[in-house]
């Protein structure tokens, strides 16, 4: 179990130190006594008068009047209120009359994370105590009167501290699974029992006969079995004193359990397909604590598809499929009873693959109507084959190719039994034909003298207009995400990441609007079918993002990996701004940049293609190879290797690398942080923000109004006051970044609602030293967090600062691939 120490990466001001927890102190203050006009907390009848209560903190601590019970809003509408709060705190101490936390006393604490009940006369907390309460973490009970507490009761709960020093704990077995889970943690608390006798005892010492954890073994440990089949499973339990077994398991196949003693046996029959990848697990536990042993039922059955429907026009045109089948059936298409030949225009994608099904489509880069026509989909594995039809049509016939014995109408589509009067249609035919004719001489007459004319084109044609007007200010540019037209808003208005808001305008950044767009600006255009997507890496405001293979884009390999970006809305303003986003990108090149390859605008949806970074965003990296790595793996055992402080230097310089170069393109980022820079192959970062992030880290951003969300938790006063960003400001987020990569990933000010964070930058406090942080690291933290701009160190002197400490502690990049 992990120690949470009151206060780690809590607040302190810059050059103060030991201010850190007088800071607290004033926030815990400031909470008791504020009073909030929306606060139900704050009426009388609500909170006791000798407790304080706020929408964050009820702390109840008065020794002369006491409470009996946790305070209870008067209506049940009301007290749902506080599962909205965060983060709910709830303190009681020296309260006499407080003896037991029974089932339904924290029913409507579901938020609640952090309890502390210490000093008075609890003696006895009921199993169902906390079944509401899933997300506590900190859990304070000392100095209290509890003789005993089951390991039940916390069993589905994952906190990282538990306090039960200075109760009156008996030397039982029903106490021993304190001893197992506390582990070294006990002896830090010096946690003792009492003996019959007694003798008080470190709880670590304790042992005593008869008194085991259980065993549960279930064999067969692995079932490969047909559909239809039978099975029997036996669990077999040990342990003192006698376990209860239990079964767990939701199948479809039809069972039976029969029991002996400490044996039981699971009796399967009729296996059905459906309970293919379902686990059975038998538990054996005792007031010790528990243990399961658990298999997955690998049930063979031939395929079976379960959906085929209408192509659908996506990416590329797709025919959705969804089937099952154990072993994984082979797929074959046929149109028209001709076997389809996959290749790179045609080819089978796999999106999902689920316990038991996969999820599909038969994909078409730009179908005519010779794809039209009948396709049936043939699914097949050692056990069967499985079949299913579906007519699809991409694209009308061209009406020359019509059958001759009708009329082709290519307005309705339909047929027409009576063809148009034949003379009248040879006069309209001939007449178009001179129109054009003479329009055509006309062209060349022109294009033959107009060469120098106004009209006239020189040099190869642009995509992208050079045009003042048509340049994109600084204030338009999202990193990557689809926001909506400057056209649309007023003057004053600046996008944070992918949000517009109105701001008062800086004139030292927004005064020249084509400090970024160069007169000769090339955007690279992608032809869609040298674009094969793989699958979806994630989806935001704008559209969403796809892992893809990009043929013909480097004259070195005929194929790379690229990110594609799509746009979902495709407005005329919309589209505006996606190429002048296109065109500043496309000027944005440095080594720690994430690099812009190009567009593709030959159909909807409009593209963007980046470069693919293998490990994804930074800030997930770090989580990944910190300390509390396992615990934030889903199903992993083995613990990543840990980043050292010099790997942390090396990320940190290559940072502060790319924002040197963007500020000396008079670029302001406005929203730099881990989750908006990526990670490379030999530990390469670079920035990068495909506007994901608003919906991957949605906590990290604080709403305004209805859709404005500001990344607060980064931002300096300047900014929060009066939206004012500069370079500046940038080297503020810029030393916020550094916290995250010296805490290994954590949110800035994690133990803090939206609101108090705003109050505590706006006041002067900054983020506490992280405990793996070098000093001269912190130091450079404290110099990019001055509350005056101008005091701030300049993006160089950082960089070089970084620079500095990272060459005196080399990198050995080869352990992170």
């Amino acid at each position: 179990m992990s120690v949470w120490t009151p206060g780690s990466g809590a607040l302190s001001s810059p050059g103060r130190g030991s201010g850190s927890w007088r800071c607290w102190w004033w926030w815990v203050v400031v909470i008791g006594v504020s009073v909030g006009s929306g606060d139900p907390w704050m009426s009388a009848e609500a909170c006791p008068s000798y407790c304080t209560c706020s929408s964050t903190r009820i702390s109840c601590v008065d020794p002369e009047r006491g409470i009996n019970a946790f305070p209870v809003l008067q209506s049940e509408a009301e007290m749902e209120n506080i599962t909205d709060l965060y983060p709910p705190t709830v303190t009681i101490a020296n309260q006499g009359s407080f003896s037991s936390i029974n089932d339904k006393d924290l029913h409507y604490y579901k938020n609640l994370r952090n309890l502390t009940v210490t000093n008075s006369r609890l003696t006895y907390v009921s199993k169902l105590a906390f079944q509401n309460n899933i997300k506590i973490q900190y859990l304070n009970l000392k100095d209290n009167n509890l003789s005993s507490l089951s390991w039940r009761i916390f069993r589905h709960l994952n906190m990282s501290y538990m306090i039960l020093a200075g109760n009156p704990l008996h030397c039982s077995c029903e106490n021993m699974w304190m001893k197992l889970w506390l582990g070294e943690e006990a002896d830090n608390q010096e946690l003792r029992c009492i003996e019959d006798g007694g003798v008080r005892k470190l709880l670590s010492r304790l042992t005593l006969p008869n008194c085991e954890v259980p065993m549960a073994t279930l064999n067969p440990s692995k079932v490969t079995l047909m559909e239809g089949k039978h099975v029997d499973l036996s669990c077999t339990t040990s342990g003192v004193p006698s376990p209860e077994l239990i079964w767990n398991m939701a199948l479809v196949s039809n069972y039976e359990i029969e029991t002996s003693g400490q044996i039981s046996v699971l009796r399967l029959s009729n296996l059905s397909s459906l309970d293919h990848n379902s686990k059975i697990s038998c538990t054996a536990e005792n007031i010790v604590g528990e243990k399961e042993s658990a298999l997955m039922l690998d049930i063979l059955f031939p395929p079976k598809i379960t959906k085929l429907t209408d192509a659908i026009p996506d990416h590329h045109w797709c025919i959705p499929f969804s089937m099952s089948g154990n072993p994984k059936p082979e797929l074959l298409w046929y149109q028209d009873d001709t076997l389809v030949m996959e290749g790179k225009f045609i080819v089978t994608m796999i999106h999902d693959v689920t316990e038991r099904e996969f999820h599909g489509c038969l994909q078409l880069d730009s179908p005519t109507h010779l794809n039209n026509g009948r396709y049936k989909l043939v699914a097949t594995n050692k056990y069967g084959t499985d079949t299913k039809e579906v007519e699809a049509h991409f694209m009308t016939k061209p009406w020359e190719e019509a059958d001759k014995d009708n009329y082709y109408d290519p307005f309705t589509d339909a047929p027409t039994t009576e063809p148009p009067e034949d003379g009248v249609a040879v006069y309209v035919v001939v007449g178009i034909a001179a129109v054009a004719f003479t329009g055509f001489l006309l062209m060349l007459v022109i294009l033959k003298f107009g060469g120098n004319s106004k009209f006239g084109i020189k040099g190869p044609s642009s995509v992208i207009s050079n045009d003042d007007d048509s340049a994109s200010p600084l204030h338009h540019v999202s990193n990557g995400s689809n926001t909506p037209s400057s056209s649309e808003m007023g003057p004053d208005a600046v996008i944070i990441g992918m949000t517009k808001i109105p701001v008062i305008e800086n004139p030292q950044y927004f005064r020249n609007t084509n400090s970024l767009l160069k007169t000769n600006t090339f955007v690279q255009h992608i032809k869609r079918h040298n674009i094969v997507l793989k699958r979806e890496l994630g989806e935001g405001a704008f559209g969403k993002v796809f892992l893809a293979e990009c043929y013909n884009l480097s004259p070195d390999q005929e194929k790379i990996l690229v990110a594609v970006k799509t746009l979902k809305e495709a407005s005329e303003n919309a589209r505006k701004d996606f190429h002048r986003e296109a065109e500043l990108l496309t000027n944005l090149q440095h080594e720690h940049i994430v690099t812009f390859y190009g567009v593709c605008v030959e159909s909807d949806p409009l593209i963007m293609v980046f470069e693919y970074m293998k490990h994804g965003d930074l800030n997930k990296f770090l989580r990944a190879h910190g300390p509390d790595a396992v615990l934030m793996s889903e199903g992993q055992n083995t613990r990543p290797v840990e980043l050292t402080q010099s790997q942390m230097l090396h990320i940190a310089q290559q940072i502060a690398s790319g924002m040197v170069y963007l500020a000396s393109q008079h670029f302001v980022h406005r929203d730099l942080a881990t989750r908006n820079c990526l990670v490379g192959e030999n530990l390469l970062v670079k920035i990068g923000d495909f506007g994901m992030s608003r919906d991957v880290y949605s906590t990290d951003y604080y709403r305004v109004g209805g859709h404005t969300m500001l990344p607060i938790r980064w931002m300096p006063p300047e900014s929060i006051m009066y939206r004012k960003f500069t370079t500046e400001s940038d080297v503020w987020s810029l030393g916020v970044v550094l916290w995250e990569i010296f805490t290994y990933g954590k949110q800035p000010w994690y133990q803090l609602s939206n609101n108090e964070v705003i109050e505590c930058i706006t006041q002067g406090r900054v983020l506490q030293r992280p405990r793996t942080c070098l000093k001269e690291v912190y130091d450079l933290m404290l110099g990019c967090w001055q509350r005056e701009p101008h005091m701030r160190l300049n993006i160089k002197e950082i960089h070089c600062l970084l620079l500095n400490l990272a060459k005196a502690s080399p990198v050995y990049l080869d352990i992170l691939g």
